[in-house]
């Protein structure tokens, strides 16, 4: 059986700032491996 747990989190603001950076990150690197994908397929790589 899977169980799911709700959690709410009050973070400071700098746990915010931190929060939003770490997103900011994970954005970009999804966004610059994605075209480097897109790339090679459109190259005729796998």
């Amino acid at each position: 059986m899977i169980l799911g747990k709700k959690v709410r989190l009050y973070p400071t603001k700098e746990h915010e700032q931190k929060l939003w950076q770490s997103v900011g990150t994970a954005r970009f690197i999804y966004n610059w491996t994605l075209a480097r994908q897109e790339e090679n397929y459109k190259n005729g790589g796998k």
